[in-house]
């Protein structure tokens, strides 16, 4: 049985270093395009870009970035599909991309049509105000939507109105929910006093650190890493969150070399503080958050399929 531990072990040595030498014998066959589905200038664009800038200094590829932005990634996917799939087309987008938003756009397309590469950070998506509101808690502004105040909140996805929508019906109170373009115009509304509130997916963590903002609570099915004790949206009764990731992916049925490579050198740089992207992703998101291959896959064929659950949810 000794030996046959042994030998076993042995092997999985063996298969794990071909893997590997695969993953780094393999180059793209030219330059990469790398498409990124946010606007140019914000928190998003910005990692991926110094993700590019570090992929660059450490293997020697050249990236060539450029925004395909639009319904949430969908443009960007619809765009990417039928791309080459050698590694040389691949595409920064959320995974609520490749779930609900593929879903809900009735696009033709599943996930099935994409290969996921990996996810760099998971959100850390908040339901935020200013400080100088005076509220602590989503409790606050729940009573005072209850005290006939209205209450403008600030969403950037149609899932996320879903979502507001469903919190609201939970603690019996109706949000005059604003849907706008980006996490960045959520914030500017509620700095700005146009929105009482709104999510954020991380973005708010400076306002938050220096008391300007305060996360009222958990739009995720666990507790934020800056504010723990923010009540989640679970704690308030509503069924579905907001958990999602920053990830990329390229054109479906990419060759396993390839996806192995992209995959594991993306995540290398997001999972290292020290590099510019690491440390972006350490400020924003808490540290890297890292899913790759079948569980990946897995993850958005799941979010896929449940999509419709939501928006039936929503609709009652």
């Amino acid at each position: 049985m000794k030996n046959l531990i042994t030998a076993a072990i042995a092997a999985l040595g063996i298969a794990v270093s071909a893997v590997s030498a695969t993953a780094a014998d393999w180059t793209p066959p030219g330059p990469i395009k790398l498409m990124i589905a946010f606007g140019a200038g914000g928190g998003a664009d910005t990692q991926a870009r110094l993700i590019a800038e570090e992929l660059e200094a450490r293997t020697g590829w050249q990236l060539i970035p450029e925004q395909v932005t639009g319904k949430g990634g969908v443009n960007l996917l619809k765009a990417m599909k039928d791309m080459p799939n050698d590694g040389s087309v691949i595409g920064m987008v959320v995974t609520e991309s490749l779930t609900y938003n593929l879903y809900s756009a009735d696009a033709g397309m599943t996930p099935a049509d994409f290969t996921g590469l990996t996810t760099t950070a998971g959100f850390q998506m908040g339901v935020v105000s200013q400080s100088s509101k005076g509220w602590t808690s989503i409790n606050d502004a729940i009573a005072a939507a209850k005290a006939g105040e209205q209450i403008r909140f600030g969403v950037m996805t149609p899932r996320l109105g879903d979502l507001a929508f469903l919190l609201g019906k939970a603690q019996g109170v109706e949000f005059n929910i604003i849907s706008v373009k980006g996490g960045k115009a959520v914030m500017n509304g509620v700095t700005a006093g146009d929105m009482d509130m709104g999510f954020m997916a991380g973005i708010q963590g400076k306002g938050v650190a220096a008391g300007d903002l305060v996360n009222l609570a958990s739009a995720l099915s666990t507790p934020l890493v800056q504010t723990p004790d923010a009540p989640t949206f679970a704690d308030l009764g509503v069924a579905f969150d907001s958990d999602g990731y920053f990830m990329f992916a390229g054109p479906g049925g990419m060759p396993d070399d390839a996806r192995t490579a992209l995959s594991d050198a993306i995540a290398a740089i997001a999972s290292d503080p020290e590099t510019k992207a690491g440390g972006l992703i350490k400020r924003a998101f808490g540290g890297a958050s890292i899913i790759k291959g079948a569980e990946l896959d897995a993850l958005t064929a799941k979010g896929f399929s449940e999509s419709e659950t939501l928006i039936k949810a929503a609709s009652e």
